[in-house]
């Protein structure tokens, strides 16, 4: 069937002589001979179900960029086009920016801008091109204070390789870290402790220079999957979802600069794939990008964020059980499948479409089909590369960090639709007992429906098959198994976000006192910010804080802040004074919001400790609301 070899791209990596009955002894602690079964039979239901009827669609061309194409690309989604080409005047915005990067990030834009540069000044554009290093040095000048001390671009490696050990130290937007001591001082829970206050590829690079960064390397099987967890942070667990999108764009910027940083450090390649447009179909269910099926999904069930063609097969699948034997890895009859397609994409939206008649293996074979059939892979052409890429890194934890922050990467629309297709396949190995569906089993099915995607053209995918199999299993286990972890955006993160809009509202302080003082309204300004400053600086005594709820029959209360206090417990206070409305929101509907000050809007989850989060943000204003959908 199969002819040369295959390289499981692991750390136990060997070359094995594929056939249909290879020899798989001990070639991998992670992968059974029945899971690796699992892969290449699920490969040939694809191959026949793709059958004759699809061969006649465009594969998607990925262009190869030119020489500091890719590093301009790069900038420009880092949010720092403005360091080059014509706009490189005005890129005082992206001193701030830059001001609030680790050192390790740093470096990430330094070899990029430096790329471009040189690519400009060979090209010769009449652009002014700064040196990167003046760059960097106008910014260290005009930034002296900010970044000394407090700042993670100043870490001195030195002291950060005995910091690391215990995590708490190092994340020096650092209000607030001193309560991470008891928990991480734990040496022997470190290896499992995901530290979320200290830049992903700061560790790394620490880590990389001491004698730890020898042990530990990636692979391994269900029972070795580490039991990774974070240690409690005082200030609220931060999950995407829970920032004002003005705060998510920063968030974005800071994942890409910090993923790349991390794959420099590791000496992995990191690039962004590019992908020329093609014409994809405007309406119907399968093969329509997802954009487009949320567009038109939005007019009938408004503010959906997952495909309704989605949504109702898990729902079919779950409606029989989710005991069924083989789930996900038996397929449905071809034919059956492709008549089921073409009914779909005529009856689905009318509501004219009988759902009786669907066999429960028949639609898990139309989700997959569905995942498949997308002109863009659910992990974008962007970034799939950089996903099965996270095999080539050299620990767990770091394998991790890099899908933590390539989740936080991708499109909302894409990560919605892969968050309730991972939480489904967990439901599915939930029940592994009588589905005979573990872990492994379900990576193994469903590898090859995210990670071979059919638009980069069949050649490629045959010569990379056998290299691709077991690696992408494994992404694909990590990304089940750890995925509450990959929905949380790093502490560290959060903080930069905050330090920006410190810096931000720093410098827009000092440019509207200008404008006051040339137009002359300088009292009457000042005394109209005082008035605004009132509800939390004057009227509220040291040590309260000052609650709104708008929505509530209380609507405003002010809270003594204890060391114990959750924001739970102010939502509880509040809810426990019932009259008029108050009886229709659930208490899991309402959250208490920080608004303002150094962030833009942030959902707290009820177990943050107030006192130490206003300690770390005391300009903040206090709302409770429910969460919006």
């Amino acid at each position: 069937r199969r002819s040369g070899q295959y390289t499981m791209n692991h750390d136990h990596s060997k070359k094995t002589p594929d056939g249909a009955s290879f020899d798989r002894s001990g070639s991998q602690d992670s992968l059974d001979e029945l899971s690796m079964d699992d892969y290449w039979k699920e490969l040939e239901n694809i191959h026949e179900t793709r059958g004759n009827n699809h061969e006649e669609r465009v594969a998607l061309v990925v262009k190869e960029p030119d020489e500091g194409e890719l590093e301009e690309e790069w900038l420009k989604e880092a949010g720092l086009s403005n360091l080059f080409g014509e706009s490189s005047g005005d890129s005082l915005e992206s001193m701030v920016f830059l001001s609030t990067l680790t050192r390790t990030q740093r470096a990430a834009v330094e070899k990029r801008v430096e790329t471009v540069t040189q690519t400009m000044r060979k090209k010769n554009k009449h652009h002014q091109i700064p040196d990167v290093r003046d760059i960097f040095r106008l910014q260290n000048d005009s930034k002296g204070k900010v970044c000394d001390g407090n700042e993670p671009s100043t870490m001195r490696t030195s002291e950060t390789k005995n910091e690391m050990q215990d995590g708490t130290k190092g994340s020096k937007f650092s209000l607030g870290t001193d309560e991470q001591k008891s928990p991480l001082e734990d040496t022997p829970s470190s290896d499992t402790d995901i530290n979320l206050e200290i830049s992903f590829s700061e560790q790394a690079a620490n880590f990389k220079d001491s004698s730890v960064g020898k042990m530990c390397k990636g692979g391994g099987g269900d029972t070795l999957l580490p039991n990774f967890r974070v240690p409690k942070d005082k200030t609220g667990t931060t999950k995407i979802g829970d920032l004002a999108p003005q705060d998510m764009k920063k968030v974005y910027s800071l994942a890409l600069i910090e993923l790349t940083a991390l794959y420099d450090i590791l000496g992995t390649e990191f690039k962004q794939q590019k992908a020329v447009k093609i014409k994809t179909k405007e309406c119907g269910l399968f093969g329509v990008p997802l954009s487009v099926l949320l567009e038109q999904d939005q007019k009938k069930v408004p503010g959906t964020k997952i495909p309704l063609i989605f949504q109702k097969l898990i729902a079919q699948i779950e409606e029989a059980t989710l005991e069924t034997e083989g789930l996900l890895r038996i397929p449905g009859v071809a034919t059956r499948i492709k008549s089921l397609c073409q009914e779909l994409e005529a009856k689905f939206y009318e509501g004219t479409f009988n759902w009786e008649n669907v066999k429960q293996h028949d639609a898990a074979s139309l989700l997959k089909l569905f995942i498949r059939e997308l002109p863009q892979p659910l992990l974008t052409v962007e970034y799939l590369k950089a996903f099965q890429d996270v095999q080539k890194l050299p620990t767990k934890k770091q394998q991790l960090q890099a899908l933590n922050l390539l989740v936080l990467l991708l499109p909302e629309a894409n990560r919605d639709t892969l968050k309730v297709l991972l939480e489904f396949l967990q439901r599915i190995i939930d029940h592994r007992e009588k589905n005979k569906m573990t872990l492994k089993n379900v990576a193994m099915v469903m590898a090859p429906n995210l990670f071979t995607f059919h638009g980069f053209g069949s050649k490629t995918i045959e010569q990379s098959e056998f290299v691709m199999a077991a690696g992408t299993a494994n992404v694909m286990r990590f990304m089940i198994q750890y995925q509450k972890l990959l929905w949380t955006i790093p502490k560290f993160i959060v903080n930069q976000v905050r330090k920006q809009n410190t810096e931000r509202q720093k410098k827009e302080k000092k440019d509207k006192a200008m404008k006051k003082l040339l137009k002359k309204m300088a009292y009457d300004r000042e005394k109209h910010e005082k008035q605004e400053k009132t509800p939390n600086d004057a009227d509220v005594p040291q040590g309260v804080i000052r609650v709104q709820a708008p929505h509530l029959s209380k609507v405003s209360m002010a809270i003594q802040l204890t060391e114990e206090l959750k924001a739970g417990d102010i939502v509880a206070r509040f809810l426990s004074q019932k009259s008029g409305n108050v009886q229709t929101l659930k208490k899991e509907e309402v959250f208490l919001y920080e608004i303002g000050g150094n962030i833009g809007e942030r959902c707290l989850d009820n177990d943050t400790y107030m006192k130490d989060l206003y300690q770390l943000n005391p300009n903040a204003e206090w709302v409770i609301k429910s969460k919006q959908s």
